[in-house]
């Protein structure tokens, strides 16, 4: 399995960062982390490190490659939400930590992901983007409807309202999951959080890309950089991780 891949976090304009994300890759499997830690002081932080430990427990504690990828993405994740919701027990349900989430698995030339509120998956193909995540947010559900435009979400009122995420209501929430998508050398799969796209058309995301960059590394600094730079003086977190596939 021949890949490529990079992280960059960003703090922005805020006080502190409180996105996780990680790539943990063997010989035969890599898994994508993001995650965007939601509530005040360190709570967000919290859920966001909780999740991360209990995703990446599932995936060092599986044998690769998985024998059922869906089901992988499925159970790491309702535990994941399991071990965050537990951070909230005893607080009112608007205090509890909470997190939104991407995550990817790539083996045997497919790719499988999942998320989770507003944090995004982007299949880009020959510098375009193929297809990505919808997100779990109510100006999704407007735009779906057709009461909004894709240039009205950066500055709508309820642009930050995600419908559902990890922790919160110890209810499993909803979460998108992909079937296997077959990959072709030079794919690049991106995920990040809202901190990346909030500002950003998909065609300016994907054309950091375009020029199949020889440091990848360099690349995405340049994209985080180009989200808070379009964001400030009110930039978020700016967190991603990418992965070029170059073939078997």
């Amino acid at each position: 399995m021949r890949i490529e891949h990079a992280e960059v976090s960003l703090i922005g304009d805020r006080e502190d960062n409180q996105d996780r994300v990680t790539v943990a890759a063997t010989d035969k499997a890599a898994l994508l982390i993001v995650i965007d830690g939601m509530g005040g002081h360190s709570d967000g932080s919290r859920a966001a490190d909780t999740a991360l430990k209990s995703l990446l427990d599932s995936f060092h504690q599986s044998q690769h490659p998985l024998f059922d990828p869906l089901g992988f993405l499925h159970l790491s994740l309702s535990k994941a939400h399991d071990d965050v919701a537990r951070l909230g027990s005893g607080q009112s349900i608007d205090a509890r930590p909470r997190a939104t989430i991407a995550i990817c698995l790539v083996q045997e030339g497919a790719a499988y992901w999942a998320h989770v509120g507003d944090s995004r998956v982007y299949w880009i193909r020959n510098g375009a983007v193929h297809t990505r995540t919808r997100d779990h947010s109510h100006v999704e559900l407007l735009l779906r409807e057709g009461k909004i435009t894709e240039e009205e979400i950066p500055t709508h009122p309820m642009r930050n309202f995600v419908e559902c995420c990890l922790g919160g209501d110890p209810a499993v929430p909803e979460m998108t999951i992909s079937g296997r998508q077959a990959l072709q050398s030079g794919d690049v799969l991106l995920l990040c959080s809202d901190g990346i796209w909030a500002n950003l058309k998909d065609s300016d995301i994907a054309a950091f890309f375009k020029s199949d960059p020889e440091n990848l590394r360099a690349w995405l600094e340049a994209l985080g950089r180009r989200a808070v730079q379009a964001s400030a003086p009110f930039s978020d977190n700016s967190t991603a991780a990418v992965l070029r596939w170059n073939g078997n």
